[in-house]
């Protein structure tokens, strides 16, 4: 988890900059908060993590059209998941 001396908007910043970590970091964070457009948009930007987290999320709401739209920004784990579901 994050570091409590490290806030959001460091990690935005480095994030910014390409640091894919601190990316990583803002998913985690957004999750715990349940701040699913924060999470949308960081898939957006292309965070593995964030997919991974909102695939988590449908899978278990057995969300299937959320799964696509995951998959179709890229995030494989979704598409499989939707396979497995169909």
């Amino acid at each position: 988890m994050v570091s409590a001396n490290v806030d959001r908007e460091t990690l935005r910043a480095l994030a910014d900059e390409g640091n894919e970590t601190a990316m990583d970091r803002l998913a985690d964070l957004a999750d715990a908060r349940g701040d699913l457009e924060e999470l949308s948009g960081l898939l957006d930007e292309g965070c593995l993590r964030a997919g991974h987290l909102l695939t988590r999320r449908a899978v278990g709401r057995g969300d299937l059209r959320e799964l696509q739209r995951i998959s179709d920004a890229g995030c494989d784990e979704a598409g499989e998941e939707l396979e497995r579901l169909l």
